[in-house]
């Protein structure tokens, strides 16, 4: 079922990164159905997208968060709503001793610097206007790391909170929200393809690997993983104007994963 969530988002321009699959499409759905026109930006698409604006960029390098950039101030003269989406982690299991510079760099540039860019070249448009909302989206890894599997990208979204909480303090003052998600396990097809690269890298089988990783965070008391659809609700909820009083604040999705307050 669809919502118009009473059309509170109409004449607002919205960037979602790693916006055609998964979450982000979910994200980018949610904030078309309140009115939002909508800019998916990632590497590329797999299928027509309907009523958004693509922008085929790789944004874990810098000359691909300029072309987002300069499309946007071209077309769009910026946005009123950027929500950083793209992150993931493509690393071999196996703890601290398998993992190259190279593991670690890529990490960190897709989770940690890809927003960092794309915050640097469109808060002067909302700094401009007074107002806009950025959403960064991290993990519950950054709080519980998972070593075995995922410790840069634990890393980078620990620095992507604590980045995003830093910026937060500086441009609040100057009308403009920055808010953090941290969902826990998201059934996507991306979560999928990380376990059977865990379970390929560790010599056992899908289900063996998942077992494992739910394991190590704990369990989840929902009984389930998070719905794309879920965090999307969140992030819509957090955009509009019904949370104009919330900034520099971190909210978890996890379905009462982190055990502890």
């Amino acid at each position: 079922m669809q919502y118009n969530y009473y059309n509170e988002l109409a004449g607002k321009i919205a960037l979602v990164s790693g916006g055609t699959r998964g979450t982000g499409y979910a994200i980018g759905e949610r904030l078309k159905n309140a009115g939002a026109t909508v800019i998916l930006a990632a590497r590329n698409s797999q299928e027509i997208l309907e009523g958004f604006h693509f922008i085929s960029a790789d944004l874990s390098k810098s000359e691909g968060a300029r072309i987002v950039i300069d499309e946007v101030k071209t077309k769009f003269n910026g946005v009123d709503i950027l929500v950083n989406n793209l992150g993931g982690s493509k690393t071999p299991g196996g703890g601290f001793k398998v993992l190259s510079d190279e593991n670690w760099q890529d990490t960190i540039s897709v989770n940690l610097l890809a927003p960092v860019r794309l915050d640097r070249g469109l808060l002067p448009f909302m700094i401009e206007r007074k107002s806009g909302v950025i959403i960064h989206i991290a993990s519950i890894q950054g709080r519980l790391p998972l070593f075995k599997s995922t410790l840069p990208y634990a890393a980078a979204k620990a620095a992507l909170v604590n980045y995003s909480k830093n910026l937060s303090n500086e441009v609040s003052p100057l009308g403009v929200r920055v808010l953090t998600v941290s969902p826990g396990w998201i059934e996507t097809s991306a979560a999928t393809r990380m376990v059977e690269r865990l379970a390929e890298s560790s010599g056992i089988t899908f289900d063996e690997s998942q077992q494992e990783l739910m394991n190590d965070l704990g369990g989840i008391p929902m009984g389930r993983p998070a719905r794309p659809e879920e965090v999307a609700e969140l992030v819509g909820f957090l955009v509009s104007p019904r949370a104009n009083y919330l900034t520099g604040t971190e909210y978890v999705i996890d379905g009462g994963t982190i055990p502890t307050i």
